[in-house]
């Protein structure tokens, strides 16, 4: 006896389709697309590599994520004396916490990034702990962080291309973040002069571009991250170890994404009209939509099966039926792309996403098939 009922809908597809650009100068890049953190182009984009000042992407969002952007921070000796590009802080000079990011991440101030690490984390040291805790919860595993600003003072640090992609799609999931990342100028309030973000792209060179940020030391050569958006799909460019033809490489990688991917809508609350079973049907949703990018050719093979539990006689009651009955599955040739709970309507459509790692298992368990049917 059965316990599944399953809907199938379209047909298969080729998940490996990728964008085809072998001009990229660099020797490590990728491009992913935001929503789904899907790779669209890669070289070497899970080679460990040194980051230079990309590294301040983790640390503007760990200092957003603080809470303390209004805090008053004082300068230590520590932060002044950093090397490299600076916001020229001086020795007692007391800054929002706010200005400092912005000084981190338009001018790629390595003072800046010494003054929010000791305030943030406490130190220097106890703010690394917070980067290299925050690139495991991210699911960065080729990562280590060994000071907040990115330069060569410390043999253990360093990415991947595909990691800092990863760490800057988890940003841009950020409000204050984005509108940091997008700035092309910035008025710190406790000086006159007007901070020019270094960023080509981001200051007019690309029209899409929706942010970024530079890199460079000796030994990483030029390292580049940029956001860009086109009729609706973001996409995320990372090159490493570049020479000064990493903004075409960004530029070639967006254009070539935005020519061949456009983001689809595979599946939302309007498919579930297809299931006919009437104890299910109108009364069965899903939380959100699942978008997906897919060239042309995918667009039309996509893989869905719409797999409910198997109404029960035990089920006497409305108060009886499971809250989550069921899940869709969406399929890119072999590959399971997203599974999205199905819930059953008791009255409440209060949000119910913490049941579904709970209930994928015991779901599992009941119906002991595989998930294509």
């Amino acid at each position: 006896m059965t316990f599944l009922l399953i809907i199938v809908l379209l047909l298969s597809v080729n998940q490996q389709a990728a964008v085809a650009n072998n001009n990229v100068s660099a020797k490590s890049a990728i491009l992913i697309e935001q929503e789904t953190g899907r790779i669209l182009y890669g070289k070497n984009e899970h080679t460990k590599m040194r980051i230079a000042s990309i590294t301040k992407i983790m640390t503007a969002i760990i200092a957003i994520e603080s809470g303390k952007l209004e805090d008053i921070v004082d300068i230590s000796e520590r932060a002044i004396y950093t090397e490299g590009s600076s916001i020229h802080l001086e020795l007692g000079d007391q800054i929002t916490l706010k200005d400092l990011v912005y000084g981190l991440m338009l001018r790629s101030g390595n003072d800046a990034a010494v003054a929010i690490a000791e305030h943030v984390g406490g130190s220097v040291e106890g703010f690394n702990f917070l980067m290299n805790e925050k690139a495991a919860m991210i699911g960065m595993t080729n990562s280590e962080f060994s000071n907040p600003h990115g330069l060569d003072d410390h043999e253990n640090h360093y990415s991947t291309a595909y990691d800092m992609a990863l760490l800057t799609k988890y940003a841009m999931e950020n409000t204050a973040f984005r509108e940091l990342f997008e700035t092309k100028l910035y008025h710190p309030t406790y000086k006159s002069k007007a901070w020019k973000n270094k960023h080509k792209l981001v200051t007019g060179m690309y029209s899409y571009t929706t942010g970024g940020k530079t890199g460079y030391t000796k030994r990483a050569n030029r390292t580049l991250v940029t956001t860009a958006e086109k009729n609706g799909l973001e996409l995320i460019a990372v090159t490493l170890d570049s020479n000064s033809n990493d903004w075409n490489d960004h530029i070639s990688m967006f254009e070539t994404g935005f020519d061949q991917y456009n983001l689809i809508n595979i599946f939302g609350q309007d498919n579930l009209e297809m299931v006919k079973d009437e104890f299910y049907k109108n009364k069965i949703f899903v939380e959100r939509d699942v978008l997906y990018p897919l060239n042309k050719e995918e667009e039309n093979e996509v893989n869905v099966a719409v797999q409910l539990i198997k109404p029960q006689k035990s089920w006497k009651k409305n108060k009886d039926v499971p809250t989550i009955i069921g899940k869709v599955v969406i399929s890119l040739s072999d590959d399971t792309i997203e599974e999205i709970p199905v819930f059953y309507d008791h009255g409440n459509r209060k949000s119910k996403k913490s049941w579904w790692p709970i209930f994928s298992q015991v779901f599992a368990m009941i119906i002991g098939v595989n998930s294509d049917g």
